[in-house]
């Protein structure tokens, strides 16, 4: 049976704050996922203050074993305001990636990120820090673009949010998630069950955490080989089949860009009291 790590950093970051934005080596993830009988695996780069350059890292990891590795673009939606589509249409057109990546704890998602990946297809994989309230925006707001928001919506655990993500898997149609760093298993296991297995992804966050560890998780759903086929590849192939390359210079204007900075008006508390 194929299996698809959908969720993996790879690279250097350029800050000494931790693991998440020092380094991600592959070396020992690849021991694990290989041990583990993973075939393929999802890179994106460590936390960047540049996410143009640590996309050209992962770019020469996917190009020097393609049959490996896919690629996601990862953007800042504030920092690369006005250039998003340039980044991503280089991850696209020039490296073939296949979706795009964002973290909460950078900045709030944008129409502008949404924008562009509506107009290549891609998959958006946005870590939404337990602000789980944000997706019922990007279901109504973008039904045509699918969102995988990782570790059921919670890395720290926040047992509220990823309870509150399940409803969301339910009724909305482009909504998934993935199994990644998700330590509860009652609320997975219950979240399968209510929402299907068809909005889950199997994604280990490594190369911190062992996919090996990760993957069990899955075996212990106890699956039907059906579902289990669509958890561990299926979902994510489905997803990624939908990329368009060649979107043209009109997607120029279909981007929803603001060129002036934020106000503070704008700005939510948390996200000022970080700065």
């Amino acid at each position: 049976m194929l299996i698809i790590d959908c969720h993996c950093h790879a690279g250097r970051g350029d800050g000494l704050t931790g693991p998440w934005d020092t380094d991600a080596p592959l070396r020992p993830y690849l021991a694990w996922a290989d041990e583990a009988g993973i075939a393929r695996t999802v890179l994106f780069a460590a936390f960047h203050s540049d996410y143009s350059v640590a996309n050209r890292q992962v770019a020469r990891l996917v190009h020097q074993h393609p049959e490996r590795f896919y690629g996601f673009a990862f953007v800042h939606a504030q920092r690369d305001r006005g250039r998003v589509l340039a980044m991503v249409r280089t991850a696209v057109e020039e490296y073939g990636f296949v979706g795009i990546k964002l973290h909460r704890y950078d900045a709030r998602i944008s129409r502008e990120v949404c924008d562009v990946a509506r107009a290549f297809r891609l998959p958006v994989l946005y870590d939404v820090v337990g602000e789980t309230s944000v997706v019922d925006l990007l279901a109504t707001q973008y039904p045509d673009v699918n969102f995988i928001i990782p570790h059921l919506g919670s890395f720290s655990d926040d047992w509220r949010a990823q309870t509150a993500l399940i409803d969301y898997l339910v009724r909305c149609p482009n909504i998934y998630t993935d199994t990644s760093g998700v330590r509860r298993f009652d609320i997975l296991q219950r979240a399968v069950e209510r929402a299907g297995p068809a909005k889950f992804l199997f994604g280990s966050d490594g190369p911190w955490l062992h996919p090996g560890v990760e993957l069990s998780k899955i075996t212990a759903l106890h699956l039907a080989p059906e579902d289990a086929r669509q958890v561990l590849a299926g979902n994510l192939l489905r997803l990624i089949g939908r990329v368009r390359p060649g979107v043209g210079e009109g997607a120029r204007h279909r981007v929803a860009v603001v060129a002036e900075p934020l106000s503070n008006a704008w700005r939510d508390p948390w996200l000022i009291g970080k700065e």
